[in-house]
């Protein structure tokens, strides 16, 4: 990578800063990134990536990719190599990579150790009771009347569950802690419950599995991680994570949690389980469609790596929650692909444009032209291509009008206009079908003005651009709209699902591209002249997506507002 790593100066760092300067960890540093692998990584975990790798590598430590695989119900192998594929393509390398799972055993030892020392007990009311004993907020919890039972007793049943006698459900270790306490997290949290599922690691080897709050801080410590780094909506969990560490003997100091602001866009939602949802009810083809905001589904749409951490780095580490504009992460994406993609013509709804005073060989064939055109205007070291031109050409049906409306510059009957790099055109007549519909527009050229610009010096107000008909070649484009219409999907009803645009993908397959386009690399992104970025698609050939428009919307919005 190129691009730096977090912004240098901000919370997080300061209190890293700190505990160098104090020796509390030895002058190490160790941060993870902890994702559970029961779907595809999304755009608010390229921020977590960010600042979980890029802290690491600011203070040149150590970052870890643990898979938090401690719910097989939810959890498949796909999951955890798109996981792993993902962060590989945002830029960043784990130092190791492991699982929950590999500390099973010792989290259960730890476990009975807590049981013997009357931290620990089996409860055997059922998910309900438990919940409903629990209390809330003003209102005192009810002690489970398993809460004083004998701790071999509670060892004795806790080593039946992990045999696999009891049903799902029946049975639940809880920490033995305050249930009155006014962090809800505090009344006797459950730490193992009974799950008589396989496990895509380790298959039927176990039928308890121990919870988010029982694995996490103990895995870190297992580790030896020094800042456990994770967004706000864990800062109630930090008593517990810190309760359960302080109960342990531990050779090193205990690992120090601490919290960020997660990041939110505009007209997206990060909650996989919906995303998810958004897959099995067919409303997206996959969890990497173009559409969604996961991060293969932005890698397929084109979106530049590079570009996602810029905007992660620019919105900052904070512990404030705030929804983003993706208007803002569009124009980063804008930013980079300028400078990166090549130019090309392509023409998504093609008119005919016939040359009625195109020259002919000898034979009567219409003579072909090449005309060398910049790859990249911003990088002159990506040099040119040369572009056949000929007497039949295709032109955007939204660049012909029979009657043009006020202000509108480009053909229209007796207006001259420019094509790309090669001729002023002026219309002549046009041909229509039987419904009345336009299906070819005839004009002549001006064959003094090769390269665009008349020998006299008269100016025309609009440049087209154009593909010859003989050289052309097929392809498909998808065009987007935003997958959900509300700015802020949920607000108005809840529940965001209900925000979704019907209409956010539209299919065009009879484009036309020149020639050069047929060779785009898979993966590759390029930009159609007038028209945007677009990607090419991973796996299907002659299939485009619309990265994004010209148009830098965040800077039109940012304008209005000042």
């Amino acid at each position: 990578m190129t691009d730096a790593g977090i912004a240098p100066s901000n919370f997080i760092s300061d209190i890293i800063a700190a505990d160098l300067a104090a020796g509390t960890y030895g002058g190490e540093v160790q941060t993870r990134f902890p994702p559970e692998p029961n779907g595809y990584l999304h755009i608010g975990h390229a921020k977590a990536i960010v600042v979980d790798f890029g802290t690491a590598r600011d203070f040149e430590g150590r970052c870890f990719l643990r898979l938090d695989d401690t719910n097989p119900e939810t959890e498949e192998e796909e999951f955890v190599d798109s996981i792993v594929n993902d962060i590989a393509w945002l830029g960043y390398q784990p130092t190791e990579i492991r699982h929950a799972s590999d500390y099973f055993e010792q989290l259960y030892e730890w476990a009975e150790s807590f049981i013997l020392r009357g931290l620990a007990y089996v409860d055997e009311q059922d998910g309900e009771t438990i919940s409903a004993g629990r209390g809330g907020y003003g209102k005192p919890g009810v002690e489970s009347p398993f809460r004083d039972r004998d701790p071999q007793e509670s060892l004795d049943v806790f080593r039946r569950m992990r045999a696999g006698e009891f049903p799902d459900g029946s049975r639940v270790l809880r920490a033995r802690i305050d249930m009155n306490h006014e962090n809800m997290q505090m009344r006797d949290p459950v730490m193992y419950r009974i799950r008589n599922l396989a496990h895509h690691r380790t298959g039927t080897t176990w039928a308890i599995y121990p919870t988010y709050d029982w694995a996490h801080g103990q895995s870190d410590a297992i580790e030896g991680v020094t800042h456990s780094l994770c967004t706000l909506e864990f800062e109630g969990h930090r008593p517990l994570y810190n309760w359960f560490l302080a109960h342990l003997e531990l050779e090193r100091t205990p690992p120090k949690q601490i919290e960020f602001a997660r990041m939110e866009l505009t007209h997206t939602i990060t909650s996989k389980r919906r995303l998810a949802k958004l897959v099995s009810d067919g409303v997206v083809d996959a969890w990497d469609d173009a559409r969604m905001p996961t991060l293969s589904g932005l890698r397929r749409r084109g979106y530049p790596a590079t570009a996602i951490r810029n905007f992660c780095r620019e919105v900052g580490t904070t512990r404030t929650n705030s929804r983003h504009s993706i208007e803002a992460l569009e124009s980063y994406v804008r930013k980079v692909l300028n400078m990166e993609a090549q130019r090309r013509m392509a023409v998504l709804r093609p008119l005919r444009l016939v040359l009625d005073n195109w020259p002919t060989d000898v034979d009567g064939n219409p003579v072909v032209e090449q005309f060398e055109v910049a790859n990249n205007p911003e990088r002159p070291e990506d040099g040119t291509r040369a572009v056949a031109f000929s007497g039949q050409l295709w032109i955007e049906q939204e660049d012909f009008e029979e009657v043009p409306p006020p202000k509108y510059f480009r053909l229209s009957p007796g207006r001259e206009v420019r094509l790309r790099g090669a001729y002023l055109v002026t219309a002549t007549d046009v041909e229509k079908d039987h419904d009345g519909n336009v299906v070819a527009v005839h004009a002549t050229y001006d064959p003094e003005s090769r390269g665009g610009t008349a020998p006299d010096g008269r100016k025309v107000k609009s440049t087209m651009h154009w593909v010859s008909a003989s050289h052309a070649v097929d392809a498909t484009v998808a065009l987007y709209e935003r997958l959900f219409s509300a700015e802020a999907p949920g607000d108005r009803t809840g529940e965001p699902l209900d925000d979704i645009n019907p209409n956010s993908r539209e299919l065009l397959t009879d484009c036309k591209m020149e020639a050069a386009l047929g060779e785009t690399p898979p993966g590759d992104v390029v930009q159609f002249e007038r028209l945007g970025y677009f990607a090419a698609d991973p796996d299907q050939p002659m299939l485009f997506h619309r990265t994004v428009g010209l148009r830098d919307e965040w800077a039109a919005i940012q304008k209005r507002t000042r």
